[in-house]
C-alpha cells in the first residue's frame, strides 16, 4: 500500500479551501494606491499608499497582499504623526500542508463519503504526525491516511494564529494622535521581472523593417499587484553584490557600434525609464506583454558575411550568415534608446503571409547605434578557405630575444638569456565563393587571427585580389561580389615574421 501527504490523500472543507485558492485579479486586495518600478535584475520596488485608522498611542498595524517575496530590511513606513517601532513580515502561509502541519497534537474531523451510496460518516482525529505522510489517532486505533482514491475531507476548527492567508507585513507604530489618514510602505521585491522583445518585419525588396516592441512582464511573488502605476527601468542598479555576468559570445557577424545621440525619455541616473502609459494590474503566475515601440519603413539590409579563422583549410564549403543591418538613430533608424531583449525577424512569403526568418539578441543599446544582427545560414551562398601554400623563408639576420632584468651591485642591469634567427613565413590563402541565386549577392569575409595566430611581431599583406579594409591589428574584411548563379576564386598572400 502506496502512502502519500495529506496534499494527495485529502481534500479539504472551507478552511483548506480557502487556502488552496489562487491569488486572481479579481480577488478583493487591501492595497491601496500602487506604484511599482521594476528593474532587470530581479528586484522591484513598491510603493503602497493605504488609508488607514490609526489609534492614538501605540498599535499595531497589519499590510495584508504584501509580496512574499518581500526584502523586510528594505522597508519604509510612513504617516503623519506616528512613527514605526517594529516590524514583522508573516510569510508562514496558509496552504494544506502548512494547515495539516499545525494541527499535530490538536483534534480534527475527517468525513468519508461512501462512493456507493454517497452516504457520509463523521469521525473525530488525533493528527500525530505529518513526516512522510498523515498519522492519525481515531479512538483507540491508530491510522494512516491513505492513497487510495476514496474521498475523504479534513475539517479544521480553526485556522491557526500563526498561519496567513495572504503575505502579511505588521508593524508597530506610536502615534501622536488618532484618525484615518495615508500611511505609505515601499520596500525592494524580488519576483518581478521584464524583458523586452521585437518583432521586425522585413521587406528585401523596399529595404525596410516595421519594428514593434514589447515589454513581457513576469510576477512571480505570490502576490498580485492591482491598478499600478507601473515603470520599468533599463539597467540593474547594484544589489551590494557583484554585477558582473560573463557576457554570451556571438557570432561575429552580429555586432552592435553603440550610438552618442540621447534619447528623449527620462532618464533617471544612468538609466532609462520605460513607463506604461496606463495602470496595469500586474497579476500573479502572470506574463503580460505591453507595446512601448511602433515604428515603420525603418532603413534595413541583407548582409551575408563569415569570419575565417587563421590557417584554416576546409574540406568543404561553408554556408555564410545571413544578417540583417539597421540602425536606432533618430533620423533615420528606430528614433530610441532599446532595451535589452530578443529581436525576431519575420519576411513576406509570395501569398503576403509573414514568415519567421530568424532571430537575435540585442543588449542595452544607446540611440544612434549601428547593429546588424544574424538570422541564420544562407542556403545558397557558400565560401571554401583552404591554405594554397605556405613556405618557410629563411633570413640571415639574427636578433636578440628573451631579455629580463638583474640586479647587480645595487644597479638594474638588462641581460640576455639567448639569441635566435629570425625567419619569414609566407602564407597564400585561397577563398572560393559559390552564389546559386539568380542575383549577384555582395559577401563580407573576415580573415582573422592575423595577429594572434600568427604569433608575429610583424606582417603584411604581400598581394591581394580584392582590396581589403584592416578593421584592427587582429582582422582584415574584403567585401567580395559572386555573380549570379556563379563562383568567384579570391587569393590573398600574407607574410609574417618570427
Amino acid at each position: 500500500m502506496r502512502y502519500s501527504t495529506i496534499l494527495a490523500a485529502t481534500a479539504f472543507g472551507a478552511l483548506a479551501t480557502a487556502a488552496l485558492a489562487q491569488d486572481t485579479p479579481d480577488a478583493p486586495s487591501a492595497q491601496g494606491d500602487l506604484a511599482v518600478t521594476i528593474y532587470n535584475n530581479d528586484q522591484a520596488l513598491v510603493q503602497d499608499v493605504r488609508q488607514l485608522d490609526i489609534a492614538k498611542g501605540r498599535s499595531r498595524i497589519e499590510f495584508p497582499d504584501v509580496s512574499a517575496r518581500i526584502r523586510p530590511e528594505t522597508l519604509s513606513f510612513a504617516a503623519d504623526g506616528a512613527g514605526i517601532i517594529e516590524q514583522n513580515f508573516d510569510f508562514d502561509l496558509l496552504t494544506p500542508g502548512k494547515l495539516m502541519e499545525k494541527a499535530i497534537g490538536q483534534t480534527i474531523t475527517l468525513i468519508r463519503t461512501n462512493p456507493a451510496t454517497g452516504a457520509e460518516t463523521r469521525e473525530r482525529a488525533k493528527v500525530l504526525s505529518t513526516a512522510g505522510g498523515v498519522v492519525v489517532q481515531i479512538g483507540n486505533r491508530i491510522e494512516v491516511l491513505r492513497d487510495d482514491g476514496l474521498p475523504v475531507r479534513a475539517v479544521f476548527d480553526r485556522v491557526p494564529p500563526n498561519l496567513r492567508a495572504r503575505p502579511t507585513l505588521s508593524v508597530t507604530v506610536d502615534s501622536n494622535r488618532g484618525g484615518r489618514r495615508p500611511a505609505s510602505i515601499r520596500y525592494l521585491t524580488g519576483g518581478l521581472g521584464w524583458s523586452a522583445d521585437y518583432v521586425a518585419l522585413y521587406d528585401e525588396g523596399k529595404g525596410t523593417i516595421d519594428m514593434q516592441g514589447w515589454v513581457t512582464l513576469t510576477n512571480q511573488t505570490g502576490t498580485t499587484f492591482h491598478n499600478a502605476d507601473t515603470v520599468l527601468v533599463a539597467g540593474s542598479p547594484g544589489s551590494g553584490q557583484s554585477n558582473y555576468r560573463p557576457r554570451p559570445v556571438r557570432p561575429a557577424t552580429t555586432r552592435m557600434s553603440p550610438g552618442t545621440e540621447t534619447a528623449s525619455r527620462e532618464q533617471l541616473g544612468d538609466f532609462y525609464l520605460y513607463p506604461l502609459s496606463a495602470r496595469t494590474t500586474i497579476a500573479n503566475a502572470q506574463t503580460k506583454q505591453v507595446s512601448f515601440l511602433d515604428v515603420q519603413g525603418v532603413a534595413a539590409r541583407k548582409i551575408y558575411a563569415r569570419t575565417i579563422g587563421w590557417l584554416s583549410n576546409e574540406d568543404s564549403a561553408v554556408n555564410v550568415d545571413s544578417a540583417i543591418a539597421f540602425s536606432s538613430s533618430r533620423d533615420q533608424g528606430l528614433g530610441d534608446a532599446l532595451p535589452a531583449g530578443t529581436v525576431r525577424f519575420y519576411q513576406r512569403d509570395r501569398q503576403g503571409t509573414p514568415q519567421f526568418i530568424g532571430e537575435n539578441t540585442i543588449g542595452h543599446t544607446p540611440m544612434g547605434s549601428d547593429l546588424t544582427l544574424k538570422t541564420g545560414d544562407a542556403f545558397d551562398v557558400l565560401v571554401q578557405a583552404e591554405v594554397e601554400k605556405r613556405e618557410k623563408i629563411p633570413s640571415a639576420e639574427w636578433e636578440k630575444s628573451s631579455r629580463y632584468r638583474v640586479i647587480k651591485n645595487g644597479q638594474t642591469v638588462t641581460e640576455i638569456e639567448s639569441q635566435r634567427a629570425v625567419d619569414f613565413w609566407r602564407t597564400t590563402m585561397r577563398y572560393t565563393f559559390t552564389n546559386a541565386k539568380s542575383v549577384p549577392v555582395d559577401v563580407d569575409l573576415t580573415q582573422s587571427g592575423l595577429d594572434r595566430g600568427l604569433w608575429s611581431r610583424d606582417y603584411r599583406v604581400v598581394n591581394e585580389d580584392v582590396a581589403g579594409e584592416q578593421v584592427n591589428a587582429d582582422r582584415r574584411t574584403y567585401h567580395v561580389t559572386v555573380p549570379a548563379n556563379g563562383k568567384r576564386v579570391v587569393r590573398v598572400t600574407y607574410e609574417a615574421r618570427y
